[in-house]
């Protein structure tokens, strides 16, 4: 058999995949994606807005999956880059594309709330496709704030409802109210079952209220190059952030 065929049937073993990885030339880990060349169609939409020489900077993918982004880190000439995820099924997906591609990647098990454990802060955080699958969203951005980044975030989210933003007030009397029906007004629309299909699809932001979650935890928000993606640098700390939480060791 050739590489090309090896690599294959190593992939179909290692399936079903959601990162679609060309991991030889022809060879994609997932050819027949619902979503099609998926995440490389979202990638292209913001590429542009990471800088393209990465080199002596660290990364950390947070919710890696198979390791498209944390490739693409590499590939940039970042010089280390940590891939996070609680799936095990992913983080062998992930060693297996890495070394297929020769890109010298750590993966370790464990979630977002997980990153006071790896006692470390990281020069560029991805946190892209993670805060609608979360019981507890603002805790994770506050955690990530806290305890992981030092400088750039790289957010991404399924979003749903209003695209436009709000004018919001600093404050309101308590028998304002009209404002809470606007549809541009902040909004996290709460899952109880399923969506998509999907148990783990907790909450989904619209717009106005994915911008106001990254003010909140204390990122500052830089461009919006991707109708889901915001590119972020860490500000200060909100007065009512909540940095700490009980963390197992991220192994």
């Amino acid at each position: 058999m050739s590489r090309s065929d090896v690599l294959r049937a190593q992939a179909e073993a290692l399936g079903p995949w959601f990162h679609n990885i060309e991991i030889a030339p022809g060879v994609f880990t997932a050819p027949d994606h619902f979503l099609g060349d998926y995440p490389s169609v979202k990638w292209r939409g913001f590429a542009h807005a990471i800088p393209a020489d990465l080199s002596g900077r660290s990364v950390l993918d947070i919710g890696c999956n198979a390791g498209f982004y944390a490739i693409e880190m590499k590939r940039r000439g970042a010089a280390r880059v940590v891939g996070l995820d609680e799936d095990p099924d992913y983080l062998a997906q992930g060693r297996f594309a890495a070394a297929a591609l020769g890109a010298e990647i750590e993966f370790r098990q464990g979630s977002v709330y997980d990153v006071a454990a790896l006692a470390e802060r990281f020069d560029i955080v991805l946190f892209m496709g993670v805060l609608y699958h979360l019981r507890h969203p603002l805790l994770a951005l506050d955690l990530i704030h806290a305890h992981a980044a030092a400088d750039m975030l790289v957010f991404q989210s399924m979003q749903r409802g209003a695209k436009t933003v709000a004018e919001i007030r600093p404050d309101y009397d308590f028998f304002e109210m009209d404002h809470f029906d606007a549809p541009d007004y902040p909004k996290l629309h709460f899952i109880e079952q399923s969506y998509a299909g999907d148990p783990t699809n907790w909450w989904t932001p619209n717009r106005a209220c994915t911008e106001a979650m990254l003010r909140a935890s204390g990122f500052v928000i830089e461009s919006h190059p991707e109708e889901e993606v915001y590119v972020c640098r860490r500000g200060e700390a909100p007065p009512l952030a909540a940095p700490v939480y009980p963390a197992r060791p991220a192994g």
